[in-house]
C-alpha cells in the first residue's frame, strides 16, 4: 500500500510543482548525478525539486537530510522499475503518451487558470512544456506498467486474510467510524415544450441585442445561469476537444472569427449561445450564456406523487427496494442496485462526515431512518442546478467499532492484499538489485535506505 502511494506521489510531484504555487525552484545551475540505476540517472535537481514540493505542502517529517534520503530511496525504486521495463521491452506507444499528455495538460491548465498563466509561470510555451514532459510521461507509463506486471496475478485467499487479521496487534486494529449504506431512487420531472420554448425565445432575444451592439459578456453577467462563469462574462477559458459536452464542442469549434456567435445549442445542462474569443492551436476559448428551463409546478408535483407511490410499495413490502430501483429510478445508479458509491473509497459505505460533504440534506434525511426504512420524497438540486425528487433507503448502518472479519471483511482483505503486494515487490527488488548496475554518489551512501541499494 505504501509503495503504491509513493509511486503515485512521486509521479504527481515530478510534473506538478509549477502548479502548486510555491516560489522556490530547485537549483539546476549546479546539478549533478546523484545515482545511476542501469542506464537511468537520478539528478540532484530531482531530489531538491521533490523536497521543495513536500516542504511547500507542509508534510515533511524529519530533518532535511533524512527526507532527501527517503526521496532518493523512492527514486531508486522507480529507476529500477524503469530499467527493468526497458530490459523487458515494455512498449508505450506515441498515441498512449499523447493521450496521457493531453489529459495532464488539461489538468495543469485548469490548475493554473489559463494557458497564458501556465506559460508565464513556467517561462515556456505550451509546445515547449509538452516537449519537455513527453519523455517524462513515457518513462512514468513504462514504470507503472512494470510495477503492475509484478503484481498483476496476485490474489489472496480467505485463509490468508484471516491469518493476516490474527497477526494484527489488538491495539493496532483499525477503528472504523459509524458507516451508512444508502440506496436512492430518483424521479426527474418531465420538461415540457413550453418551458423549453421560454428560454429559447430569451436566447433569441439576446442574439438580437448582441447583433445590435450589446456586449455578450455584459449579458452573460446579468443573465447566464452558469454560476461558474457568469461573473467572468461567461468566459470558459481554453479547452480542447473532449473537455466539454459533444454538442457544445461542435458548436464552439464551428465558430471561425472572434466575436462570432453560435446558434442556440441544447446540452444536458440547458440551452446556450456561444461566442468565440480566440483559437490557439488545438485550444479554443469561448464565452457562453446558459439558460435552464424551469420545470412547471405541475410536472414537479407529478414526480413527487410518483415517488410517494414507490415509497409506499417498498414500505408495505409489496416490492423490494432493488426491484423498485430497476423499475422506477431515472438515475444510472439503478445498475448498482441504487446504492450510492463513495468516490473516496470505491465502495458503498459512507462515514457521517463524508455524507455531510456529499450533501448535508442527505445526512439529515438518512440519519432519521432505521435500517430497512425508506424516506418520503425529498426535493433536491443536482450539480447542474436541476430539480428532481429522491427517496432514500437505509440499507445498513454500523456503529463505531474496531474492524472485524464479520462486518469489515472487504476492508481487511484490501489491507492484507496490499501487504502481500508490498512483500512481492520487496522480494522482486531484492532479486533484481544484485544483477543491476547501481551507483550512488558518496555523500548519499550514508543514507538509511529501506533496501540494500549498496552492495
Amino acid at each position: 500500500m505504501q509503495l503504491k502511494h509513493s509511486l503515485f506521489l512521486i509521479i504527481l510531484m515530478s510534473l506538478s510543482p509549477l502548479l502548486k504555487g510555491y516560489s522556490q525552484q530547485p537549483d539546476t545551475t549546479v546539478d549533478g548525478v546523484v545515482a545511476v540505476v542501469g542506464g537511468n540517472m537520478v539528478l540532484k535537481s530531482d531530489i531538491e525539486g521533490q523536497y521543495l514540493q513536500l516542504r511547500g505542502q507542509g508534510i515533511i517529517k524529519g530533518s532535511p537530510a533524512k527526507v532527501k534520503c527517503q526521496i532518493l530511496d523512492k527514486l531508486l525504486y522507480l529507476k529500477l522499475l524503469l530499467h527493468q521495463g526497458q530490459v523487458d521491452s515494455i512498449k508505450v506507444t506515441d498515441n498512449q503518451v499523447d493521450t496521457e499528455m493531453d489529459r495532464r495538460m488539461r489538468y495543469f491548465i485548469s490548475q493554473a487558470g489559463s494557458p497564458e498563466k501556465l506559460e508565464e509561470y513556467y517561462g515556456k510555451t505550451l509546445l515547449e512544456i509538452k516537449n519537455e514532459l513527453k519523455e517524462i510521461i513515457r518513462e512514468q507509463m513504462l514504470t507503472e506498467q512494470e510495477e503492475q506486471k509484478i503484481t498483476k496475478d496476485l490474489t489472496i485467499t480467505p485463509s490468508e486474510v484471516k491469518a493476516f487479521f490474527r497477526k494484527i496487534d489488538k491495539d493496532s486494529i483499525p477503528l472504523i467510524n459509524a458507516e451508512f449504506e444508502i440506496g436512492v431512487i430518483i424521479k426527474q420531472p418531465v420538461m415540457g415544450l413550453e418551458e423549453k420554448q421560454v428560454v429559447i425565445n430569451k436566447l433569441k432575444g439576446f442574439k438580437d441585442r448582441i447583433a445590435k451592439g450589446d456586449e455578450f459578456a455584459t449579458l452573460a453577467v446579468l443573465y447566464s445561469e452558469d454560476p461558474g462563469t457568469a461573473k467572468q462574462g461567461g468566459e470558459l477559458g481554453m479547452f480542447k476537444r473532449g473537455d466539454m459536452h459533444a454538442e457544445f464542442e461542435a458548436a464552439s469549434f464551428k465558430l471561425k472569427t472572434p466575436g462570432e456567435v453560435s446558434d442556440i445549442v441544447e446540452t444536458e445542462d440547458g440551452f446556450h449561445i456561444i461566442q468565440l474569443i480566440e483559437r490557439r492551436g488545438d485550444y479554443i476559448n469561448v464565452r457562453h450564456i446558459l439558460l435552464q428551463p424551469q420545470v412547471s409546478m405541475a410536472n414537479l408535483n407529478r414526480a413527487k406523487v410518483n415517488l410517494d407511490s414507490v415509497s409506499m410499495l417498498v414500505t408495505t413490502k409489496k416490492m423490494k427496494f432493488e426491484d423498485a430501483v430497476v423499475r422506477y429510478s431515472d438515475d444510472p445508479s439503478k445498475n448498482n442496485g441504487g446504492l450510492l458509491v463513495n468516490n473516496a473509497s470505491g465502495n458503498t459505505r459512507f462515514e457521517a462526515s463524508q455524507l455531510s460533504q456529499l450533501d448535508p440534506k442527505v445526512f439529515f434525511v438518512v440519519d432519521k431512518l432505521k435500517v430497512g426504512d425508506i424516506s418520503a420524497p425529498v426535493l433536491m438540486k443536482t450539480e447542474r442546478g436541476k430539480q428532481e425528487y429522491r427517496i432514500y433507503y437505509l440499507k445498513d448502518r454500523t456503529s463505531p467499532h474496531r474492524a472485524n472479519l464479520e462486518n469489515d471483511y472487504a476492508r481487511i482483505q484490501a489491507l492484507a492484499l496490499d501487504k502481500k503486494k508490498d512483500k512481492v515487490i520487496n522480494d522482486w527488488v531484492s532479486q533484481k538489485i544484485p544483477g543491476t548496475y547501481i551507483r550512488i554518489a558518496e555523500q548519499y551512501q550514508k543514507c538509511e535506505f529501506t533496501r540494500k541499494w549498496i552492495h
